[in-house]
Parts: C-alpha cells; structure tokens; sequence
C-alpha cells in the first residue's frame, strides 16, 4: 500500500500531474509516519505481551520483552542476556520480508548497569539501583557547539540579535529534554552560555572596562526572577531565556496499544487533553456572609465592540473542570502544596537492550 501510494504521482493546481519515482527524502517530515505504519507489529513478532486485566492493564506481563521505537531506531529491554539475543534473531527473521535487516555497526546488546543512548537520551542503571533517563553527553556537546557557533556568527550583531537567534534553540532543546532527569544539564548550560554572552559582550566592546560592560547587558531583566545576571537589551527590555526556567515535568506513556482513532477509548483520551484539572477534595459553596454576593461574569461591551470579555473569578476561587468561567466555588482553605509518598518499587531484574 505504501509503495503504491509513493509511486502514484502528484497533482497541483496550475501545474497538473506530475511523477514521482524518488519517494520521500531520508529524514522528510512524513519519513517517520510512514516508517510506523510499515513497521507496525514489530512489538508483536519481538514477542511483547501486554496485560489485558488486572490492577494495572495495558502495562507488560512479567517476562515480556519491552520495545520501544520511533520510526527506524527501536529498543528491546530485555530480562536477560540470552532473551535479548531471542529477540534479535525473531525480529531479524521478521525484517527479512520486508526488505529491512539491522545495521550491525549500530546494533548491540548491553547490560542496563553501563548504559546506552537512544534518541539522544542516555539510558543507565547506576549503582544504587536507580534507573535514570539522562540527556545524552553527545546531545549536550551538539547544543555547545550550536550556541558557539551561534555567538561566533553574531559578533556583527546587537544584543537583540543574539536574543532573538538563541531563545528559539534554548527554548526547543529545554522542552524535548525537560521530561527526564535534566536538572544538571540545564544549569550546566546556563553557565556555559553566561561565559559565552559575557565573551560576546567584551568582544563587542573591547575598549570598555569589565564593569561597564556587565551594566550594559547584564541585570535583573526578568522581572519574575531574582537573578542579576540575565543577559539582556536595555532598550528593548528583552532578554534571553535560560534553559533551568523549563520546568521538569514528566511524561505519562500511553497505556498499552491505546489509540486515539479507537472510540471506545474517547474517555481516556479526553481525560488526558484535559487542561483544567479537577481541584482535589470536595468544592464547597460559598460561605455565608458571601452567599448574597453575586459573581459577574460578562463584562458589557460597548456598541459595535465584538464578544463580551469573560472576567476571570475573583481570587480564592477555583473553576472546576466541566464549569462555565462564571461558576466559581470557594474552597474552604488555600489549596496547600503536598509531596506524595510513593511506594518504593521493588528493585528491577537483570536487564540487557537491543538497538
């Protein structure tokens, strides 16, 4: 069916019919989409199974391989050695129809305990038994290189410049690795930049003393921080983005096969598009002396001045998920910040990868 549809030509407007005998380019946006739907049921032949009941369905049974894929790179978690080399061979047998085998330069069996990158992540087991999902040390070395290179092209430039070239990429990387272990590696970054702006900045302005230098463009530029030492533009106000203000949030996996195009999974995939989540406990009404008052909720436009604007509740107030803006409930104190007591999980089996 792919190959067909590659080979079945385009049609633009004003232009016509026009062959395609090429396909799509190694690393075109569509590559990846079209390698998932080619590759589907590789989770199968690798011998996954999944838990269709139970406490925790859709997660793996014990003794089943895990595979994780995006596009043409794959991992197999494995529970030991000699599983690892099963897969491989079952998975090469399936790949021999389709055209694919596995590039042997690339491909290796591991221990859990020395580690191995995948998609720019290091994955490790380290001694204390803890399995942590790390940017990769060739990841942080790429981003480096980026900026300096960056900063090397833009001596010409202004401070606006360099703030408008640098945030997009700070902002981008911070976000792909902001659900893993990143917390190092951000401030790690934020330094090394700092020394990269600071050189930027002396080498602009060679004849200026060091103190001058650091009141032109270094100060507490953002507001919402208590840092000195933002590089920014004074005339602008702008200022550039550091890589530990991305928040670490981690990421939930789907559970099992779950697909969005499945109907009967319409509640799960809207509880997780959900943005406004249900406050914990019960809402209670207002209290007595506020039951008289009334909330507004539109503000009145004037003549001819579009919708009206909603006005958001008045402070104190939580707006419950499934509730029009204007429904408010008080809660009966400020929520307060808890850490959660998690169970201590029992320590994983020897584990060994396939990439």
């Amino acid at each position: 069916m792919i190959r067909g549809w590659l080979k079945a030509g385009v049609f633009e407007a004003g232009k016509g019919f026009a062959p395609t005998v090429e396909g799509t380019p190694q690393g075109g946006v569509i590559s990846p989409l079209l390698l998932n739907v080619a590759l589907h049921g590789l989770e199968e032949a690798a011998g996954v199974r999944y838990r269709a009941g139970g406490t925790r369905p859709g997660g793996t049974q014990r003794g089943s391989p895990v595979a994780i894929r995006y596009a043409d790179d794959i991992v197999v978690l494995c529970g030991s050695q000699q599983q690892a080399g099963h897969v491989k061979a079952q998975l090469a047998e399936w790949l021999g129809p389709r055209g694919l085998a596995f590039n042997e330069d690339k491909t290796r069996i591991v221990h859990l305990s020395e580690g191995f990158d995948f998609l720019g992540f290091n994955i490790r087991r380290y001694p204390n038994r803890k399995l942590l999902i790390k940017p990769s040390q060739a990841a942080i070395r790429r981003v480096r290189e980026r900026l300096a290179a960056e900063i090397r092209a833009l001596r010409g430039g202004n401070a606006m410049t360099v703030i408008a070239t640098l945030n997009p990429i700070i902002r981008g990387w911070a976000a792909y690795y902001r659900g893993v272990v990143s917390s190092r590696a951000f401030s790690s970054l934020d330094d090394y930049l700092w020394k990269l702006t600071y050189k930027w900045a002396t080498w602009r302005h060679a004849s200026k003393p060091k103190r001058w230098i650091v009141g032109r463009y270094f100060g507490k530029f953002n507001k919402f921080r208590n840092d000195h030492w933002v590089f920014g533009d004074r005339d602008s106000g702008a200022c550039l983005t550091r890589f530990s203000w991305t928040g670490i949030q981690r990421h939930v996996p789907v559970t099992g096969a779950a697909s969005p195009d499945d109907p009967t999974l319409a509640s799960y995939w809207a509880e997780r598009r959900k943005k406004v989540k249900t406050p914990a406990g019960p809402i209670h009404p207002a209290p007595a002396h506020q039951a008289g008052r009334a909330v507004p909720a539109l503000r009145g436009p004037p003549p001819d001045a579009g919708p009206a604007t909603p006005i958001p509740p008045p402070v104190g107030t939580v707006v419950a998920a499934g509730h029009p803006p204007g429904d408010s409930r008080q809660l009966p104190h400020p929520p307060r910040a808890t850490r959660p007591c998690r169970p201590r999980p029992n320590p994983p089996s020897t584990a060994a990868s396939i990439r």
